[in-house]
């Protein structure tokens, strides 16, 4: 027997009881973002490799590590995308969408990183990103913040989440702040671990972000990025503060917040949770007012953030707050016994379903005795049965039994059983 052939590591298969809740929480971030106006883009899950060395930076982890990178069969350089902003900013500028306008856009797909797989982070994973293209002020950096948060409101979750604040600044006092890291760093080089020891002569402010106790150790007589910030983005950081004070919103100013990419300025957020252990942050985001000139447009501020939707589901998921409906898939099996029932149940399942066009209806096939497929309705989580053999087909009648509730079984016209479907079911 030839080996069977399994999912690549870290590529893992959504299975069909996984599939509504993954349906659920996507349903509410697409009502979510068109009632803030924000319009649907879709982008290739495969780009050019410069792009992402362009955007996200060649000494950046992503880049150096973590890319699903190859060369055609036209030795051109592909690569798998590991995130959505470099693409959509590709996709905005190469269609127009940014010249002398301001665009709302979202979009929600699969990224791809070679990285350990661990619980909620996978190789493939999937991503919902909001981008904004044209707005310069701290208002729309508080409405991303004020979007995401009723997110978090509506799905239950607010209270076990915790918003962490920073500002980069320009990238003037971001140079200036990384030579000033550097020196104090260097100081302690033996000290660092070894991811920081990397990163001090690459990408040095990453290393405020590191999880050693013993560089993070080290960091607390480093110098303060806050004494190096531009009036422009303290200016911009206090007038975002004091837009979500007003509406509200809770935050924890964090100077050590850094994101991974190298395109982030100014603003930058991240949503966090302690009941997921290490994989914390569900959500990130932050200000790129020099990427879309990066990338050969006109300079364009630009703001936006990205939620991991298995972090999401896995979080929903430990703290119980799914709706117990998600995972019912079927209201109603229909039973037929008896060759002309059951051809007439398959015409009777057509007509219900366009009488009642949200009834979730599952009609059995292959044929059995009743009581075969009254044990199969009742493992498909339906909440009633509809019975029809030749005899009450006969009459024009189908039987009612109720698979969730202490009722007597009962018997109705077929011509009435669309409208006791419904009144049935969105009564309970």
């Amino acid at each position: 027997m030839s080996k069977k052939i399994q999912a690549i590591r870290g590529m893992n298969d959504l299975l069909p009881e996984q599939s509504p809740r993954w349906q659920y929480l996507e349903e509410c971030i697409r009502r979510l973002v068109a009632a803030y106006g924000y319009r649907e883009i879709r982008m290739p899950i495969l780009e050019q490799t410069a792009l992402f060395k362009r955007s996200i930076g060649e000494v950046t982890d992503i880049v150096e590590k973590e890319m699903y990178t190859f060369e055609d069969r036209n030795g051109d350089s592909l690569t798998l995308r590991p995130e959505g902003t470099a693409g959509c900013v590709r996709a905005a500028e190469e269609h127009g969408l940014l010249f002398n306008q301001q665009q709302r856009l979202w979009y929600a797909g699969p990224m791809f990183r070679h990285e350990r797989p661990q619980k909620g982070r996978y190789r493939q994973f999937h991503q919902v990103g909001v981008e904004t293209f044209g707005l310069e002020g701290p208002d729309i950096d508080a409405e991303l913040i004020m979007m995401s948060a009723r997110l978090w409101r509506e799905l239950g979750i607010l209270n076990a989440l915790t918003l962490e604040l920073n500002t980069l600044g320009s990238s003037e006092s971001r140079q200036a702040y990384r030579q000033a890291l550097t020196d104090y760093l260097s100081q302690y080089h033996a000290q660092l671990d070894e991811d920081s020891q990397r990163r001090l002569t690459t990408n040095p402010l990453r290393i405020l972000d590191s999880k050693n106790p013993q560089t993070q150790a080290l960091l607390q007589d480093a110098p303060r990025f806050d004494d190096y910030l531009d009036e422009d983005s303290r200016a911009h950081f206090n007038g975002l503060c004091q837009l979500l004070d007003a509406a509200g919103i809770q935050y924890t100013l964090n100077p050590r917040l850094v994101r991974g990419l190298d395109y982030y300025g100014k603003t930058v957020f991240e949503w966090t949770t302690q009941a997921l252990g290490a994989q914390g942050t569900v959500c990130a985001g932050g200000r790129y007012d020099a990427l879309v000139e990066q990338l050969g447009g006109k300079t364009t501020p630009a703001v936006g953030f990205a939620m991991g939707v298995e972090r999401l589901v896995l979080l929903l998921e430990t703290l119980k707050v799914f709706p117990d409906r998600i995972d019912q898939t079927v209201d109603v099996y229909l039973a037929a016994n008896g060759e002309g029932a059951e051809s007439y149940a398959l015409l009777l399942a057509e007509r219900l379903r366009s009488e009642y066009p949200d009834l979730r209806l599952l009609t059995h096939c292959g044929g059995g005795q009743f009581k075969k497929q009254i044990k199969k309705a009742d493992q498909s989580g339906a909440q009633l049965a509809l019975l029809l053999g030749e005899e009450e087909m006969s009459r024009g009648v189908a039987s009612v039994k109720f698979l969730r509730q202490d009722l007597e079984q009962t018997e109705l016209p077929i011509s009435d059983l669309a409208r006791f479907l419904k009144d049935h079911l969105q009564s309970r």
